[in-house]
């Protein structure tokens, strides 16, 4: 099979080395614009692109999707489908140039979970199962055909990193099985079941991330794991920004109002609405990202509470 792969980030190397080493063809592979990064601002190519030109792969990174020239150049290209991985949304005019069609990776089991971030919010909401799931792309976001699942099981104890590193490996494995059922013939497309259509995964922003302490000490909990490493939940602390890396429920029983903060042993807990968790891991806004007890034996005064 003649297959273009879109992608960008770490997260869809796995599966485009994986296509590569197949017997099947990677005739063009599309990712993101090169953009500055780090200090001195350079130009930097995304894990996508390093791969595909260390494979000496053809390489497209358009602007605009919908560039005349970037269509004329993916027809050209006569691919049997495309194979979507961490990309963006693709205008229709692109999606259905190849003769069998486009179909994506999802990070979670549609119809559930359809949007931009569904590992984030599977643990945000304390679930203890989810999956991935391969479907034809059409004109609904999230809303194609479904061509193969996996289902997984969520330790308690992991955070958003944790699952993205397992459905990175896993997820490339899931795709190359429905190229494989592509290509045979023996792999039927079935529509979403609307009904099982419960939750959203929209994109997080930085605000969206601020804890509020006055919840259940286990909603924050699973809120703080949904959103490590990244984009990392936060609070205040005297004006500046504090962000959480992990946390562990507790058993501390004292009273005190949502927010304090105790301080027992170079274990730093803080109070919730019903309880208290022990934050483990945080980075002070400018500082580096560190266990809290090493934090607490480089300030001169332990705070009292966070805002």
């Amino acid at each position: 099979m003649r297959i273009i792969f879109m992608g960008t980030p770490d997260f869809a190397v796995p599966t485009l080395t994986a296509i590569q080493e197949s017997d099947h063809e990677v005739v063009g592979v599309v990712t993101a614009p090169d953009k500055p990064a780090g200090r001195g601002r350079k130009l930097q190519s995304s894990p996508v692109k390093k791969y595909a030109e260390a494979e000496d792969l053809a390489v497209f990174q358009p602007v605009k999707l919908r560039n005349p020239d970037f269509v004329e150049a993916m027809k050209a290209l006569e691919a049997d489908f495309m194979v979507v991985v961490a990309f963006r949304m693709l205008p229709q005019m692109v999606w259905e140039l190849p003769k069998i069609g486009t179909f994506n990776l999802h990070a979670a089991l549609l119809p559930d979970y359809r949007g931009a971030a569904p590992i984030n919010w599977v643990l945000i909401n304390g679930e203890r199962q989810t999956g991935m799931t391969t479907f034809f792309i059409d004109k609904q976001i999230d809303t194609g055909n479904i061509l193969l699942q996996e289902s997984m099981e969520i330790p308690l104890e992991w955070t958003a990193g944790d699952l993205h590193d397992e459905m990175m490996v896993k997820g490339a494995g899931l795709v190359m099985r429905t190229i494989e059922g592509i290509a045979s013939g023996k792999l039927a497309p079935k529509q979403q079941d609307d009904s099982l259509f419960k939750h959203h995964a929209p994109k997080i922003f930085k605000e969206d991330c601020r804890i509020i302490w006055d919840q259940s000490s286990e909603k924050i909990y699973h809120f703080i794991r949904g959103l490590s490493p990244f984009p990392t939940a936060w609070t205040t602390l005297e004006g500046n920004q504090l962000k959480i890396f992990f946390s562990k429920l507790s058993e501390l029983k004292e009273e005190g109002e949502a927010g304090v903060i105790k301080v027992l042993q170079d274990q730093l807990f803080v109070k919730a609405a019903d309880g208290w968790l022990e934050i483990t891991e945080l980075q002070l806004a400018g500082r580096k990202r560190m266990p809290t007890k090493v934090w607490l034996q480089g300030i001169r005064e332990i705070p009292t509470h966070f805002e």
